[in-house]
């Protein structure tokens, strides 16, 4: 479920010697599931375990995680990086805002967990985001565009060199193109 790299492990073990006794590290998720989900990690005390957690085993200590964050964990990593700039805990949980979808779940919803994980975050860096409105019977995705996207100059190149090419490299056979169906404005919004 999550990998914690050895030198992030070897932190943990520092970290929890200055701490009581049994106490442990929490890994969670808090609003799950959603586009505001941040994932956490925080000292656990042995007070604070709960009978439903899932306890993962490391090198010195265990990493407790509760039921409802546990599938928005799935591939999660922790890394502890340092570099001229000093050093730095590092989480990447992939799947925290949408839950991993099986490989034979319909072709809608497997183009969602595409959108939610991998292109919203990309455009995020510009304000911007894209919705899926529909799949046509012709296996077109139609993508609606929001946030700095909607009136973007480059909006156009967004979507057939990077969007589309993405979808129809992951859905072979499945997905035959892509359309937006955005109303481009542009406002003080965009992204110039």
């Amino acid at each position: 479920m999550i990998t914690i790299s050895d030198t992030a492990q070897a932190h943990f073990v520092k970290l929890l010697a200055d701490q009581p006794e049994g106490t442990h590290i929490r890994v969670f998720v808090i609003s799950p599931g959603t586009s505001q989900a941040e994932c956490g990690v925080s000292y656990c005390p042995p007070d604070a375990v709960e009978s439903d957690d899932i306890e993962i085993e490391f090198t010195g200590f265990k990493a407790m995680v509760d039921e409802k964050s546990a599938p928005f964990l799935e591939d999660a990593t922790i890394d502890f990086v340092t570099d001229q700039l000093g050093s730095q805990l590092t989480l990447k949980a992939p799947n925290a805002k949408m839950r991993k979808v099986s490989g034979d779940a319909p072709l809608v919803e497997r183009i969602e967990y595409v959108i939610q994980s991998e292109i919203n975050p990309q455009l995020a860096s510009h304000g911007g985001n894209i919705m899926l409105v529909e799949i046509t019977t012709e296996g077109v995705a139609i993508l609606q565009f929001g946030g700095g996207c909607n009136g973007c100059s480059q909006v156009d190149i967004t979507l057939k060199d990077g969007i589309e090419k993405q979808l129809l490299d992951m859905f072979p056979g499945e997905l035959t193109g892509v359309r937006d169906v955005t109303d481009h404005q542009h406002g003080e919004h965009s992204y110039a």
